[in-house]
């Protein structure tokens, strides 16, 4: 997630009798339990390396991830970048965080961007190291890419529990080889990516992540673009912003004809909402205007829990249990200097501090407990 753009596709289906959702009364939204109650939590280390201080809501200094964990979270989603400007989002720190993330007993997805900066809808840049690659070769470059990562982890005894191959790939990824505009290159590129992950970890799950989870022809489109070229997945990952993607019933409608259509489990593998809409550090956040609050959730901690309730609700009214669980992107990605948007840019601010999930004192606000 980061500068996306809307990506439009022809032939959306009409939703047919949704469940309706309505508006919730701030703060009575009852907690929903789901298998994977999920953090992503990708900045950590950068943020804490420049001095970030997390605490418990008591005021008591703590490490990020047991403070999510003490409240139920149960796994934690890390990005890997190529080769990143600032020296994080590698192997070197994905194996550190995979390590502390075992040891409190929660497990791993693993979110790749093959890109050396943020991809989404609007961008999937190539890597500088693959930029001039024949397509075979980038082919190449993508499974030893994706074999490396996860086989270092299973190695060190911290195999990934999923996989995503690619992050938000609506469009595709590495343009233009990789573009939607043409399927069957995608497919190739995204075949690689499912056997490099299977033969490195036998055991870790597939996913294929699209942004836009109310969308439900775009996603339709996508994924039988997929299943007709035979790309292996176990788990269909959407990204579901209520201030980009649509509504509450469009999720719902979408996600329960993803999950009977193709028979697969179902992930909102980013969703967030502010507690706030005042910005810590100067720098202008996504969500600044009382105009983009989804109807009903209001810019304040109890809001934000609702949020995360609604959402899970969604998912744990799917038939068979196909909704497995949310992410909730970067809760501890707070202001802090030197750890901003752009990692080529040590002095960039952070334009989603409102959204985390511990307040401007570093103090865990209550949507920090799933349960």
């Amino acid at each position: 997630m980061m500068h996306r753009r809307t990506l439009l596709r022809a032939g959306t289906a009409a939703l047919a009798a949704p469940v309706a959702w309505g508006a919730l009364t701030p703060g009575t939204a009852s907690a929903v339990p789901l298998a994977i109650q999920g953090v992503d939590l990708s900045s950590v280390l950068k943020g804490e390396d420049h001095g970030a201080v997390f605490r418990y809501a008591d005021g008591t200094v703590g490490d990020p991830l047991a403070i999510l964990r003490d409240g139920g979270a149960n796994w934690v989603r890390l990005k890997v970048w190529v080769d990143s400007p600032d020296g994080y989002h590698g192997l070197p720190q994905l194996l550190t965080m995979a390590r502390r993330a075992a040891a409190l007993n929660m497990r791993l997805l693993v979110d790749f961007h093959y890109s050396d900066s943020w991809a989404d809808p609007g961008q999937q840049n190539k890597p500088a190291s693959w930029a001039n690659l024949p397509f075979d070769q980038l082919e190449r470059a993508l499974y030893d890419h994706t074999f490396a990562t996860l086989d270092g982890l299973r190695a060190q005894g911290t195999p990934a529990a999923m996989a995503q191959i690619g992050n938000e790939i609506n469009g595709g990824m590495l343009w233009p080889d990789g573009s939607s505009d043409d399927w069957d290159a995608l497919a190739r590129l995204l075949i690689a990516g499912s056997h490099a992950a299977r033969d490195a970890s036998p055991g870790t799950e597939v996913a294929l992540h699209l942004a836009e989870g109310g969308d439900n022809g775009g996603t339709v489109w996508w994924f039988d673009n997929a299943v007709r070229r035979g790309v292996p997945f176990d788990v269909i990952a959407l990204s579901f912003y209520g201030y980009w993607h649509g509504t509450l019933d469009e999720l719902s409608f979408n996600a329960r004809d993803c999950v009977e259509r193709y028979g697969k489990d179902l992930i909102v593998a980013e969703t967030a909402y502010p507690f706030t809409l005042d910005d810590a550090d100067g720098h202008p956040n996504i969500i600044g205007d009382p105009s983009l609050l989804v109807p009903g959730f209001g810019a304040h901690p109890e809001g934000q829990w609702d949020w995360i309730q609604a959402v899970s609700g969604v998912l744990a009214d799917l038939p068979d249990s196909r909704g497995r669980g949310l992410f909730y992107w970067e809760p501890a990605w707070t202001a802090t200097t030197g750890n901003g948007w752009d990692p080529a840019d040590p002095s960039s601010g952070n334009a989603w501090e409102n959204q985390a999930l511990f307040d401007y004192d570093g103090r865990a606000l209550p949507a920090v407990r799933w349960r």
